[in-house]
């Protein structure tokens, strides 16, 4: 069947449930397989308790028979205890064996086809590394081909019209990998004319193939499995395919069904069945460096021999040991840089070496056979004997100890196993000792050997190059756990090639302190472009000189309309490399100079342009050098100066005399000149001639695009960060403030974030699927010291790594076999804040209880379907004069909850309740009183049952909780006022029932940001607000006075139901007092609108001051950034914001 989804549970009203567990399928309940999530995730995890439902949605989805769920980890007050369910639907399933000598041949009618298009869909699975799968020729060369080699498949298309030398020039495509390892492949080749779709598994490549490709001359026959009569076109070394085929079409035909019906159409040739054969050998997996195989030896044997078959990607380590019997001495047989080492020992005597075969760490099966007897050593590889050595004098060599294959058991055992480089990590098959072959599932059952940290009946091996996600042709080498990048010869560095060791323009070297000089440029950084060589011209400004291959004057004759001369221009650069060139810089220019004798540019009669140019949009351009984009202009047009005044163009006088018109071209969107086209040349003495000057750009648009945040309110969306494999971020900040976000970007659990968290420290968080990581820059000197610094962050396949200025960089390595798709969905911002009216409330529901079936991926699923904490990181701002009051409340299903208060007395109090059982852990804040209507931060981390709180960055606390470690199935967070009945202690109650009143900032809860959720929505969230909440810059400005440039809102309510042995302390007690206080109110209104018409009338004057400063700053572009920064401060010091 095909399974698409899989669902857990613990046992019925137990403490028995499984945390992690592992996926293995299997068609034949032989030969396991791991499914693995992403192509890289290899556990589940599991369930928090007995009753919820942890759902995974199987993308792709599994076609299997058996299904096999092996627990890792499980809850440790309790056992192993699962309740289990599958999704799925049928699955049709034709298949064909193929012996290695047979093959099929489908015959069909000429009419019946396309000569231009074919589409074929298989799957296929093998334990041969070699075979054809498909092969159609014609008479005159052409063909198309589907050859397995060495587990890898390859897709040959020839036209006869092409001369291909060799077959190594006939491969137009390679996928896959590791292909024969006896478990089902899909295939799908698609041709249309001469574009090609191809697809294995999961990687796809489209392509346009060459030569004269579009229609291939071929026979009107086709064989699956061979080629049945070779010597027509194939020249090159191939093998018949010995494994099975399933759902075979081609071109909608099912060619297995035809075959078992026996249609005419069919050609069976050789041995085909309908059922698949299965293997009978069990390979085992060792899964890391501790795992070994011991098996016992046969005493009293003169021989100690041992064969097997192994593969791996490591260099290095230990295959096989075994102890000599009755003669002390051992004999070592190992991989050392690929090579295989077989070392005979005696004490006393010199050893015995050998050394065998070379480059066996490449992932391919590799057969060994050895022996030793009596003076007689000898070892095997792959069907070629290595060597032999007499040196082992006169005795007897005797079999009987015991053979550990992989690495040795732990010294505690007492074993004489030696191991000089590490344990084997790789696969075994076919394992035969004293030319006994060993019975694995044997030893998997516990009656034959021993063994550790195995995985028996599956081999696990992986292709981490594929896909190469080295990038910019960086060679991919890997071993078992991971790959490494090779990037020399590339002009990029990192883990994954991903940052380019050039500059990105002639400004950077500029500022770098270079001269004038060849420099190459990568222009687009990191991206996909190739850096390319040009000359920098380092004057005053830095400029960039881009050559081409039409420098020198050409002359043009006899040209009219039906004869018309083109020039083209060929750049030292790609159109692509020169477009992003152009796209950076501020300024453009080409000089194009156009001389003429009675040639003109354009026909006066009519207006129809003679000659012309292209840039690279490839649009006809009329316009010439030193005019802006207007039909036939030149620079004498637009400065009134042409040689006769009718024309705008000194060549359109039509005069028997040379002339020219010369100017630079500026319109950076129509830059550089690809092509110019001269057709009134063939009038008698009528001539022509050019000449066009190298590109010239100058600027750097990256340098200067600055933007100031004046308010801790400030923030700039910009497009969802798409960056899931290898992304970087680079900026440059300066600032007075203690700490602040500087971007952010989340997902459905996924997240980035680099922020100032200290003065001193700047982060880079995120979070890929494999929980929240950080890393942090901690500098021995402030950065908040308003200067200019650099942050530079990039997150890859390897690692990630953050650097500021000139300090060392942090990194942060991957985790082996984790998630590393980064999924983003929503914007990039920084911080929003909101203003809460009375009774109002804003809730984000993580999941509804026991619902998955709304969740689309596992990666949802994995977060809503049982989400627990065992730590958290908790931010907010907040202002109010209300106790007491609600700051936040996490619920969750199991009356579990987390709660942060102010109390009655008007002190900060933090409530965990980890455990339904006991009472809460109270954290409290009383050193003031926190409702006085000033700013206060509030940062919570928690590790567990270790929780760290910091207050307005003075007041910091570490308290150990004795609740519990895990906040268990959480529902919901709430801001504001708990609408429901919720099972909380006495104080957490009062505050929920009074809510909140004042404003909140910036909440976070690790990567959840509930204000943004609710107040800025990039797509549907599971946000309810309700009540008073709006959008609002209610923090105070950094580095300012509070009391003075803050917007401030009244935060009185004298409306709601309070206690009467408290009476109001500004209560009015008398008539004339409320008559005293009503003549105050007037007079103070009446002040208060003086008072801002003033500020109104110097604001203006400040503006227009500014403006005519900034005015006669325009040529340079840090002047402006400087007097734009002047102008934002002024305004600032002299702006108020009354709320009344």
């Amino acid at each position: 069947m095909e399974i698409t989804a899989v669902a857990t549970q613990g046992g019925y009203g137990s403490s028995n449930w499984v945390t992690s567990y592992l996926l293995m399928f299997s068609d034949s309940g032989r030969n396991w397989k791991q499914y693995r999530q992403e192509d890289s995730i290899w556990g589940f995890s599991g369930n928090a308790n007995a009753d919820s439902v942890v759902y995974y949605r199987l993308q792709p989805s599994i076609k299997a028979r058996f299904l096999r769920f092996i627990p890792l980890e499980w809850n440790p007050r309790g056992r192993i205890g699962m309740r289990i369910e599958v999704f799925g639907c049928a699955y049709r399933s034709e298949v064909v064996d193929l012996d290695g000598k047979s093959s099929l041949v489908y015959r069909f009618d000429q009419n019946s086809l396309s000569p231009i298009k074919d589409v074929i869909s298989l799957k296929f699975k093998t334990m041969q590394s070699d075979g054809i799968l498909l092969h159609r020729e014609g008479q005159n060369g052409d063909h198309i081909t589907l050859d397995l080699r060495r587990g890898k498949l390859f897709l040959l298309i020839n036209s006869g019209e092409t001369k291909l030398p060799s077959a190594h020039t006939l491969i137009n495509l390679t996928l896959g990998s590791l292909l024969d390892d006896q478990h089902w492949h899909s295939v799908l080749i698609q041709r249309l004319g001469r574009q090609v779709n191809f697809t294995v598994d999961v990687h796809r490549h489209r392509f346009h193939a060459q030569g004269e490709f579009s229609y291939l001359d071929l026979d009107y026959e086709i064989s699956f499995g061979g080629i049945p009569a070779p010597g027509k076109s194939v020249s090159f070394p191939h093998k018949n395919f010995h494994g099975c085929l399933e759902n075979l079409f081609y071109n909608g035909v099912d060619i297995i069904d035809l075959a078992k019906q026996q249609k005419p159409e069919i050609i069976t040739m050789g041995n085909v069945s309908f059922s698949c054969s299965q293997s009978q050998s069990v390979p085992v997996t060792f899964l890391s460096p501790r795992s070994y195989l011991a098996l016992p030896g046969f005493s009293g044997e003169d021989e100690l021999s041992a064969t097997f078959q192994f593969r791996t990607w490591n260099k290095a380590g230990l295959l096989l040991f075994s102890e000599l019997q009755l003669v002390s001495g051992g004999l070592l047989l190992f991989l050392n840089d690929g090579k295989l080492k077989l070392n005979l020992y005696q004490p006393g005597k010199f050893p015995s070496d050998i050394t065998a075969g070379v480059g066996l760490n490449d992932g391919q099966w590799h057969s060994i056979s050895l022996s030793a007897k009596r003076n007689h050593l000898s070892v095997v590889v792959d069907g070629q004997v290595a060597s032999v050595a007499s040196s082992l004098g006169s005795e007897q060599t005797y079999s009987g100890g015991t053979y550990y294959f992989g690495g040795c058991p732990d010294n505690s055992f007492g074993s004489k196993c030696k191991n000089p480089l590490g344990g084997f990590q790789g696969c075994m098959r076919l394992i035969s000792v004293s030319n006994k072959v060993v019975d694995l599932i044997s030893v998997q059952q516990g009656s034959l050997g021993n063994f550790s940290d195995l995985q028996i009946d599956s081999c696990g091996i992986t292709d981490r190059c594929l896909p190469n996600y080295c990038e910019h042709g960086g060679e991919c080498s890997q071993s078992w756990n991971t790959f490494h990048c090779n990037c020399a010869n590339t002009g990029y560095t990192g883990a994954t090639c991903h940052n380019s060791i050039y500059e990105q323009s002639c400004e950077s070297y500029k500022h770098r302190g270079n001269t004038s000089g060849f420099y190459y440029i990568d222009s687009d950084g990191s991206g996909p472009l190739e850096p390319f060589l040009l000359y920098c011209n380092m004057t005053e400004t830095a400029w960039t000189v881009i050559q081409h291959n039409g420098s020198d004057l050409t002359r043009v004759r006899n040209t009219n309309a039906e004869n018309p001369y083109a020039g083209f221009f060929e750049y030292v650069a790609s159109m692509e490399q020169l477009q992003a060139t152009i796209n950076l810089a501020d300024h453009c220019e080409q000089e194009l100079t156009y001389y003429c004798k009675k040639s003109r540019l354009a026909n006066k009669q009519d207006g129809r342009p003679l000659s012309w140019w292209v840039g690279r949009t490839n649009e006809t351009q009329t316009y010439w050098g030193g005019s802006l984009p207007d039909p036939q202009k030149c620079t004498c047009g637009l400065e009134g100066n042409c040689i006769d005044s009718q024309y705008y163009c000194n060549c359109d006088a039509d005069r028997n005399e040379w002339t020219n018109d010369t100017g630079f071209l500026s319109y950076k969107e129509h830059l550089p000149v690809r092509k110019i086209v001269v057709t009134d040349t063939g009038r008698p003495h009528s001539e022509a001639a050019y000449k066009l000057g190298p590109l010239l750009c100058r600027g750097d648009r990256s340098f200067w695009n600055s933007a100031s945040f004046n308010t801790e309110a400030s923030y700039l969306h910009f497009p969802t960060f798409h960056g899931e494999l290898s992304a970087d971020v680079s900026f440059f900040f300066k600032t007075t403030a203690s700490s602040g976000v500087f971007l952010e970007n989340l997902g459905i659990t996924d997240f980035i974030r680099i922020e100032l968290r200290s003065p001193a420290v700047v982060t880079f968080s995120f979070d890929v699927g494999n929980g929240p990581f950080e890393i942090s820059v901690q500098s021995p000197t402030h950065f908040n010291d308003n200067q200019w610094h650099h942050v530079k962050v990039e997150r890859n396949m390897k690692e990630a790594t953050i650097q500021v200025d000139q300090l060392l960089p942090k990194t942060q390595p991957a985790p082996t076999d984790g998630h590393v798709l980064l999924q983003l969905n929503s914007q990039l911002f920084v911080e929003i804040s909101a203003y809460f009216g009375s009774g109002s409330s804003v809730i984000y529901n993580f999941q509804e209880n026991y619902s998955f079936s709304k969740n689309s991926s596992s990666h949802a699923a994995s977060f809503h379907g049982d989400m627990k904490l065992s730590r958290e990181m908790i931010k907010f701002s907040f202002r109010t004069a209300r106790a007491p009051s609600l700051l936040l409340y996490v619920s969750s299903f199991y009356k579990e909850y987390l709660s942060v208060i102010i109390a009655k007395n008007g002190s900060l109090q933090i409530r965990y309740k980890l455990n339904r059982y006991q009472e809460p852990d109270v954290v409290n804040f009383d050193f003031k009183n926190m409702a006085d209507g000033q700013l206060h931060h509030v940062e919570i981390n928690r590790e567990e049952g270790v929780l760290f709180v910091e207050i307005d960055d003075n007041a910091r606390r570490q308290v150990h909780l004795s609740s519990g470690t895990e906040l268990s199935a959480i529902k919901s967070l709430v801001l504001g006022r708990i609408s429901e009945y919720t099972d909380v202690d006495q104080e957490t109650a009062l505050a929920g029932a009074q809510g909140f009143l004042g404003c909140l900032s910036a909440v976070q809860l690790s990567h959840v940001a509930p204000l943004k959720a609710a107040l800025q929505p990039s797509h549907p969230a599971p946000v309810t607000v309700s009540g008073h909440v709006t959008e609002s810059s209610c923090v105070s400005q950094a580095g300012t006075d509070a009391t003075s440039r803050e917007r401030t809102h009244s935060f009185a309510d004298h409306s709601g139901t309070r206690d009467d042995r408290e009476p109001l302390a500004n209560a009015i007690r008398s008539d004339s007092a409320v008559i005293g206080g009503l003549i105050a109110v007037v007079i103070f209104i009446l002040l208060c609108i003086a008072a801002i018409a003033v500020r109104i009338y110097q604001q203006k004057r400040l503006y227009k001051r500014n403006e005519a400063k900034r005015s006669e700053n325009v040529d340079s572009a840090e002047a402006v950034l400087k007097s734009e920064l002047n102008i934002q401060s002024a305004v600032n010091e002299n702006q108020k914001e009354y709320f009344f």
